[in-house]
């Protein structure tokens, strides 16, 4: 008897002794600054930590469009480094919750909006109402500009509203989004230093924070070159020395293994037709008197085709490679899905990469109220993955997506919202929800990377 209550004693303290060992442990876990009543664990919630990024950059952004906006923009990439740090625990929390990036999709982006918080007016959502070519076409239709926030110059409206591509709580937004559709680079449109289009603001100041962001994300970003002024082989020898001497250095810089095992940069080269083949021959052939081949500038450079006739001048030109861009089937031959089987064929009989361009739908009455017959449907979804599935069937090397964020033409996959107002009453992804076109690029990202599997077996 005495044995067995000697015995039940030892368990006891034995037991005794495991919960305090396990609650200190647990003690150990708690963080130090952690009161009584602390929300501990709040931050590892991604949607919490995102609203209180937002919260306190909308704080600060109140303060700083008061000063002079050069200095925003030159203080921009500490901002975002900060505002990384603050969020980097979350976001290697996610990352076994978020799709793995692939790597052959390719999105397009564009970081040209600007609203007066971060930019002093709003830029781009006011876009002006485009008049017709023809002058008693364009009598037709109203004239002016749009007049943001409630009156955008798009069909539909973005769940962040008219925001600012400064904005560092819009961009982690953006690259969140990105990364769960299972993209995995980012085309980003790009004008050199001091340049931009017609409605806009130069962004090249932009980049580095893109890049970062970018990185956090484990995201890449290349370059769609626009058509600026006077573009020609010596300003793009220029343009494409710079932009590899200040960011490829960067993590997130892309990088293209090629068939012969060579890590090249890529870049998109948008409206590349209107250059003549003689011109970027120079630059892009051997031969060239401006030749970027076999120079530590060599890249994979990607033209815009259009027309059929632009795949023999893409192919006299140097070009590596052909995108279609647009997210109209049956607007040009190269948009239409049924002229991807024998673009493929061109581009393998003559060393050349096809990229076909796949979108949601399109729609830029907001900004050509004219063009209504180049409307294409989104209908709730299936537009978008005939076009996937058109893409699957060439089996091409990568697909590129038209668009996260261009908004004007209603190509964006980025999340939008039901919204009226008294004038206008927006487009939106109902039945669905604001992130049903993220989604479907995520499964048809996971239905190639399957077949494509099977391709290489």
């Amino acid at each position: 008897m005495a044995r067995f209550r000697r015995r039940t004693c030892i368990i006891l303290l034995l037991f005794i002794l495991f919960i305090c060992s396990i609650m200190m442990a647990l003690k150990t876990l708690r963080p130090d600054r952690a009161g009584f009543g602390d929300p501990f664990g709040l931050g590892l919630l991604p949607e919490l930590q995102q609203r209180t990024v937002i919260l306190d950059n909308n704080k600060n952004s109140l303060n700083r469009v008061q000063g002079d906006a050069v200095t925003h923009v030159s203080n921009l990439h500490s901002i975002a480094v900060n505002t990384m740090k603050a969020s980097m625990h979350p976001v290697n929390k996610l990352e076994e919750e978020l799709s793995s990036p692939n790597y052959n999709f390719h999105i397009f982006y564009y970081s040209w909006f600007g609203n007066p918080q971060f930019d002093g007016k709003y830029i781009h959502w006011n876009h002006p109402l485009l008049p017709h070519w023809d002058p008693k076409i364009a009598n037709n239709y109203p004239k002016g500009r749009h007049n943001p926030p409630e009156d955008i110059g798009a069909n539909f409206y973005p769940e962040l509203g008219s925001y600012s591509s400064k904005d560092p709580s819009v961009i982690e937004a953006h690259m969140k989004q990105m990364r769960s559709a299972a993209t995995g680079v980012i085309v980003l449109s790009w004008y050199p230093p001091g340049m931009a289009d017609e409605n806009g603001e130069p962004t090249d100041d932009l980049v580095p924070v893109i890049l970062d962001y970018a990185h956090k994300y484990n995201l890449k970003v290349t370059f769609h070159i626009e058509p600026y002024k006077d573009r020609d082989d010596r300003s793009m020898y220029h343009n494409v020395k710079y932009i590899i001497d200040k960011y490829g250095s960067h993590p997130a810089f892309y990088r293209h293994k090629t068939s012969t095992g060579r890590f090249l940069p890529m870049f998109y080269v948008y409206d590349s037709y209107v250059t003549i083949p003689e011109i970027w021959a120079n630059l892009l052939t051997t031969s060239g008197s401006q030749t970027i081949r076999n120079t530590p500038y060599d890249a994979l450079f990607i033209a815009l085709l259009v027309e059929e006739r632009h795949k023999h001048d893409i192919h006299r030109s140097g070009f590596d490679g052909m995108y279609t861009y647009f997210a109209t089937n049956g607007f040009s031959y190269g948009s239409s899905h049924h002229n991807w089987a024998s673009l493929k064929a061109f581009c393998d009989s003559n060393n050349l990469m096809f990229i076909p361009s796949v979108g949601p739908g399109y729609i830029d009455t907001s900004i050509r109220p004219w063009n209504n017959h180049n409307t294409r449907n989104r209908v709730n979804g299936k537009y978008y993955e005939t076009a996937f599935s058109a893409a699957l069937l060439v089996r091409p090397e990568i697909i590129s997506i038209t668009s996260f964020n261009e908004w004007h033409e209603g190509t964006q996959i980025e999340k939008a919202v039901p919204k009226r107002t008294g004038q206008v009453v927006y487009l939106d992804y109902k039945p669905h929800k604001p992130n049903v076109y993220l989604e479907l690029t995520q499964k048809w990202s996971e239905k190639y990377r399957k077949e494509q599997e099977q391709w290489l077996m």
